[in-house]
């Protein structure tokens, strides 16, 4: 009843003489609770809120009767009026997508396509057949890799390009943000006192369905094409893959619809959910006269936190922490002051970021033995493409460090000769 009320309300005028008449044409009379029903409407609802007809429904439903009742009462409804959603106002500049058809045309989808991809049915999560699933499912140690198939990779790349990419993240975000990376997170905490990090555990597989579709709802996606956005960005695990899981916590996360660990699309949604998690600890962090970053799901802190200050620090981050819906592994946090390796993302910050000295001589030596006996016989490892590997290696190792950078590229260019 509140549905088909909800729908016809939405179909014209939002004014009340003509919800008056569209709720006596769906019931076929005039109850007496109908006037009551649509005033209370347009207090609450300005404008018609034709992205949300859920909410417009949720509302009738719960509005309060006599005698604790609801006051839509039960009543046959004689027509059923139904009016498509549209956007009613973006808040960012992203695409607008007004309905399904046009989400199905915005990714070069027909509707069975589109209802496939996003799996209503849950195949994914029951099919026995590998080829039915969307996900080829790999446990490394305590984490799964969820790597989508390569057409919904490419659903989820449009996604990352076109919509969540355009979204903002916060300032204190280093992991996965154009710009920006391992070098800027660490470079904020170089030469401090003490640098404090801690570790949020399952961070991905923390992030729920629910969370995502809120994300999408605020960016002004109407609530069929955000449902469905979320679905093609989200999973659950199937059964057959949990039974290895490590213990019932990882199990019990990866059960419900959460960021697959290996979607492209899961990091910036991570980013973009742990908004007001950056932005409070923060503000936590400037209490302390300290500072702030995250890459991923590292947190770094850094300052004049010594004595029992950074003690105090992590208890009330770990508190944030779990107030914002993500948890600190307990193993992972760690305290450093200058006279211990500082060391965030694998970058050592005592004085400016840089890889640690043994990373650097062993570089070398491998550069050395490449130039003397050949690539075949450096690569102890058997690397696909050994040449790549040297140079990514070295561009890492002298990022930002000019006499390292000068050694190493002679070295490598003898590699290569």
């Amino acid at each position: 009843m509140a549905a088909a009320l909800a729908d016809a309300f939405l179909a014209g005028r939002w004014h009340p003489a003509f919800l008056e008449r569209t709720g006596r044409r769906v019931l076929g009379s005039r109850p007496p609770w109908l006037p009551v029903a649509v005033a209370a409407v347009l207090r609450a609802y300005r404008n018609p809120p034709a992205d949300r007809p859920r909410e417009l429904a949720a509302f009738l439903a719960a509005l309060p009767g006599a005698g604790g009742w609801p006051l839509v009462s039960r009543h046959r409804i004689r027509v059923r009026l139904a009016v498509p959603v549209r956007v009613v106002r973006m808040r960012w500049d992203t695409p607008r997508i007004d309905d399904l058809a046009a989400l199905a045309g915005f990714l070069g989808f027909d509707a069975d396509e589109l209802d496939w991809y996003a799996d209503r049915k849950e195949l994914n999560r029951h099919a026995r057949d590998e080829r039915l699933r969307h996900y080829r499912y790999t446990w490394l140690g305590r984490r799964l890799i969820e790597a989508p198939k390569p057409r919904l990779r490419a659903v989820q790349r449009r996604l990352l390009d076109d919509v969540l990419g355009r979204l903002p993240v916060h300032p204190a975000a280093h992991g996965f943000v154009p710009g920006r990376g391992p070098h800027t997170f660490a470079a904020a905490h170089a030469g401090q006192p003490v640098v404090v990090r801690l570790d949020l555990a399952a961070f991905f597989s923390t992030i729920t369905a629910g969370r995502v579709y809120g994300l999408l709802r605020t960016a002004g996606y109407p609530e069929p094409v955000a449902h469905t956005l979320t679905a093609l960005v989200t999973t659950r695990t199937p059964a057959a893959v949990l039974r290895n899981a490590p213990d019932w916590r990882t199990a019990a996360l990866l059960r419900h619809p959460h960021l697959p660990q290996g979607a492209p699309t899961s990091p910036a949604l991570a980013n973009l959910l742990a908004y007001r998690l950056d932005r409070r600890l923060s503000g936590l962090a400037a209490r302390f006269d300290a500072t702030y970053t995250r890459y991923a799901d590292d947190l770094a802190f850094s300052g004049p936190l010594t004595g029992g200050v950074a003690g105090r620090l992590v208890a009330a981050a770990t508190t944030v922490v779990a107030a914002e819906g993500f948890r600190v592994h307990p193993g992972k946090t760690r305290i450093r002051g200058r006279a211990d390796r500082q060391l965030l993302t694998g970058l050592v910050v005592n004085d400016r970021p840089a890889v640690p000295r043994a990373e650097y001589d062993h570089l070398r030596a491998v550069l050395h033995d490449a130039a003397r006996n050949g690539l075949a016989a450096a690569d102890r490892d058997g690397r696909a493409d050994f040449a790549a590997y040297l140079r990514g290696r070295v561009a890492w190792v002298a990022h930002a460090h000019p006499s390292r950078a000068a050694k190493l590229h002679r070295l490598l260019a003898a590699a290569l000769s």
